[in-house]
């Protein structure tokens, strides 16, 4: 299963999970209207940091595609990836809080551990291992420095 399924695909599995969760267990509901819609402005960030990040990989003329590692031509360690390693799997997890907080009730917050989890056992750690056997000391000394997630 690992390096199978998109992280987008696991993101939007955990999005319908949230979505069903406020739907028929919402629990407390945390953030009323309008003060909700600060998760669109979250959601909105998210996806241009994404963006940017993706953009590195354009600028480096190396793959961005996440089921494919073993493809990448060199490392990226400038803009966002000089603070996490997984900056897009930043961006993600923090769309998925946007529409936490869109939501409004306590439940969907539930699913940010479990996307967590799931992109970093079935996605990062496997990803961790290809780039230490392709690059080997250059990995190593940029994942000293920089961290998983922030």
């Amino acid at each position: 299963m690992k390096l199978l399924i998109p992280p987008p695909v696991y993101a939007l599995m955990i999005a319908a999970l949230m979505w069903l969760l406020n739907r028929y267990i919402p629990g407390v509901q945390l953030i009323n209207a309008p003060w909700n819609k600060a998760g669109l402005l979250v959601i909105l960030v998210a996806i241009m940091s994404d963006f940017w990040s993706i953009r590195l990989f354009f600028k480096k003329h190396t793959t961005a595609n996440p089921m494919k590692p073993q493809n990448t031509t060199g490392l990226i360690t400038t803009g966002l990836y000089k603070i996490s390693r997984n900056p897009m799997y930043m961006g993600l997890l923090t769309v998925l809080a946007g529409y936490a907080i869109y939501l409004g009730s306590l439940t969907p917050f539930l699913g940010l551990p479990v996307y967590y989890f799931i992109i970093t056992e079935m996605q990062i750690k496997p990803e961790e291992a290809i780039l230490e056997d392709k690059f080997g000391q250059e990995y190593l000394d940029y994942k000293s420095k920089v961290r998983r997630w922030l």
